[in-house]
């Protein structure tokens, strides 16, 4: 009996040492299992993670391309379907969220892609606004050099349309009588000679020149032979009271015009002045008793 009983006991001992090493086996299972269950779950929340910075960095991209906004638009579409999957896949399901994970890295490396097109595009288009910016200030350099140009070739023009300008000199009026003598005498006085030089000038025009003189009377109403005919003096029209072609050849040349205003002279002072189309060559007087 006592030996049966020490039998039993000596079950019952190894049933507690099996129990108690199955117990321990269990609860550290359970353990492990709630360890790799967090881990699932942080491998899960950090992969969400990363997603979610790949949408914010897909998201900070732009650029004035078209075609390449198009394609950010689809790989913003790709990322987002991408985080609505891993949201409605459980954490156990480590298969799943290793393919969502090479999918990320697909999309990211597609990403960096992009950044790599975009700051080429902006390298580009900083180039070109620098060579746009050259091209302005050359052109406006050239521009401003050309209107310098002008200006000056105006103003060269300008002299030499000046300079070219013939002149006279000597003018002097003198009334003549029927026989054609010098008289003082208005009662005698039948025209007025008008005498004067043009002056030499190699730059002006050669060749057939007009000149005409305006005689103003005592009560300074101009002379007309009747004929009230006009010219053009420094894009002024007036009337002549006398016109004379000569031949000037850039030389010295003695000019006298006559003039009778087919009427009787009468007493006082009698203003002649003389002109070419270009210009007044000046003026004199005389006295007529």
């Amino acid at each position: 009996m006592e030996k049966k009983l020490k039998t039993i006991i000596a079950v019952l001992a190894t049933l507690c040492v099996i129990l108690g090493v199955a117990l321990i086996a269990l609860l550290a299972k359970k353990t492990s299992l709630k360890e790799t269950l967090i881990e699932v779950n942080n491998d899960k929340d950090v992969l969400m993670n990363n997603v979610a910075q790949l949408q914010q960095d897909y998201a900070s991209l732009s650029t004035t391309n078209d075609t390449i906004n198009l394609q950010l638009a689809v790989e913003r579409e790709k990322v987002a379907e991408l985080i609505e999957k891993i949201k409605n896949t459980e954490a156990s399901n480590a298969k799943k969220l290793k393919q969502y994970e090479n999918e990320m890295a697909s999309l990211r490396n597609a990403m960096r892609g992009y950044v790599r097109q975009i700051d080429s595009l902006n390298s580009l288009n900083i180039a070109l606004k620098q060579e746009n910016e050259q091209v302005k200030r050359d052109y406006e350099e050239k521009s401003a050099k050309v209107e310098q140009l002008e200006n000056t070739t105006q103003e060269l023009n300008k002299q030499l349309d000046k300079g070219s300008v013939v002149k006279g000199r000597g003018l002097s009026v003198v009334a003549l009588n029927s026989n054609g003598k010098d008289t003082p005498r208005s009662s005698r006085a039948r025209q007025l000679k008008t005498c004067f030089s043009l002056v030499e000038n190699a730059i002006a025009k050669t060749g057939p020149m007009n000149v005409y003189i305006r005689v103003l009377g005592p009560d300074g109403i101009l002379l007309t032979d009747g004929t009230q005919e006009t010219f053009i003096c420094e894009g002024e029209q007036l009337i002549y009271s006398a016109v004379r072609e000569v031949d000037y050849q850039g030389q010295e040349l003695q000019v006298c015009i006559y003039f009778s205003p087919g009427a009787e002279f009468t007493k006082g002072v009698y203003t002649v002045e003389a002109f070419t189309e270009k210009g007044k060559i000046g003026i004199t007087e005389v006295y007529l008793k």
